[in-house]
């Protein structure tokens, strides 16, 4: 004889009310088994969406076939639906695997229509964070692509979002779950260099102004106001769909992709996890202000210096008491060599395996909401140092900028009504 409903809930239903017991449970007065969910069976999957099928989402879709016992993409939403195609022939392993996704073009109907646990956010920078709210009102876990956020006001809202609805959200700074990357930055925070003084970063630039394109005709299947979503509504040109991470309207340039990474990396090796930087000051100058040298200054007395175009692309290089520590993606190397012994375990990465493990467990995930705005934050401060070639002193408990009225108020961008962020 089969349970019934009522004593057999599914692992779905289970997850979905995790978020309203976690806190009695962790009090003491719910036991764990409540919230705990129960073994995934072959037909109880986690039913998981995508938003952005670009390049990108390639990567993740197949990290994500790598977890098929436990997790299926259902749904996809772009806002160009031809990209959708190219995305489902990229499934080598499983040609026929887009077939039985559902395809959007809003994100929000996809919400609506879709009975969705878990959703993967991989859209420009200027999408995600709506995306991301509007995806925690409905219940949803997040994986969401870096930089995490268009603007650090909007960030915080995020974070806000999340806490409230109690979600989990895992960013995409995926070095966090390589095994190499973890044992080098436990060195540097267990004291292996002795005092960090200096850490030097390469030193990315940030994004242009989308001018001088001539209009083009909309590609059918293309839904250019969503692309647009909070930006100013701009003439439809090939380079602002395809090379998007060049403007500014949309992104904050390379200092926000993989100089999120190498901060990244800078923040774990640190264990700054909650610590930002209390002044951003310009010293180099360039022909584009965007280009230009940065010092950030630590509350321990820590320089992370921005100010040469070489360097590990996604790390750092730590000079201390004992010698100096280059972290780049899966590897590291040392001065003296005999500073750190080999790193001897495989060299794995799971990051969207760990964003699952955390929607079972409700545990915190490697790269918590939290950590991502403060990366973001601090690569939206390094770019506002360069626009306004001031010193910029920061409070980082009120996100505000010290005694200057201007950068302060290049902190936020005007939103058009239509992608308003939901109230949180």
């Amino acid at each position: 004889m089969n349970p019934s409903p009522q004593n057999n809930p599914s692992r779905r239903t289970v997850l979905k009310s995790i978020g309203a017991t976690t806190t009695l449970a962790a009090s003491g007065l719910l036991p764990s088994a409540i919230y705990a969910a129960p073994p995934a069976s072959a037909n109880d999957k986690l039913r998981v969406g995508l938003i952005g099928g670009g390049n990108r989402a390639k990567w993740l879709t197949r990290a994500l076939s790598r977890e098929s016992h436990r997790a299926e993409l259902v749904a996809v939403c772009d806002c160009y639906l031809p990209q959708i195609d190219v995305l489902a022939a990229d499934n080598r392993s499983d040609p026929k695997a887009g077939d039985s996704w559902k395809r959007y073009q809003n994100y929000e109907q996809m919400f609506d229509q879709e009975e969705l646990d878990a959703v993967i956010i991989a859209t420009p920078d200027h999408v995600r964070v709506r995306a991301a709210i509007v995806a925690c009102v409905k219940g949803l876990d997040i994986y969401a692509e870096k930089p995490l956020s268009f603007s650090i006001p909007e960030g915080r809202a995020l974070v806000q979002a999340v806490r409230k609805h109690k979600r989990i959200l895992q960013v995409g700074t995926q070095q966090r779950s390589t095994a190499n990357n973890q044992y080098s930055c436990e060195f540097v925070r267990s004291g292996g260099l002795g005092k960090v003084h200096t850490i030097l970063v390469k030193n990315y630039s940030g994004s242009r102004p989308a001018t001088g394109l001539e209009k083009q005709v909309i590609p059918e299947g293309m839904d250019w106001d969503r692309f647009c979503d909070q930006a100013q509504l701009l003439d439809y040109h090939a380079q602002l769909h395809r090379s998007w991470r060049n403007f500014d309207a949309f992104t904050g340039g390379p200092i926000c992709d993989r100089g999120a990474h190498a901060l990244d990396m800078v923040h774990l090796a640190m264990g700054w996890d909650s610590v930002a930087p209390t002044r951003i000051e310009p010293t180099t100058d360039a022909k584009d202000a965007r280009q230009r040298g940065v010092r950030l200054y630590y509350p321990d007395g820590t320089v992370v210096r921005l100010e040469s175009d070489n360097g590990p692309a996604f790390g750092g290089i730590f000079i201390g008491e004992k010698g100096k520590l280059e972290i780049n993606r899966g590897r590291f190397a040392c001065n003296p060599t005999t500073l750190i012994a080999p790193f001897e375990g495989e060299e794995t990465e799971n990051h969207v395996g760990n964003w699952l493990d955390c929607i079972e467990s409700r545990g915190e995930p490697n790269a918590p909401v939290e950590v991502g705005h403060l990366i973001t934050s601090v690569a939206h401060l390094i770019n506002l140092c360069r626009i306004t070639g001031r010193t910029l002193n920061w409070d980082a408990t009120q996100e505000q900028i010290i005694g200057d009225e201007a950068a302060n108020a290049l902190l936020n961008k005007e939103r058009r009504p239509d992608y308003a962020l939901p109230v949180v």
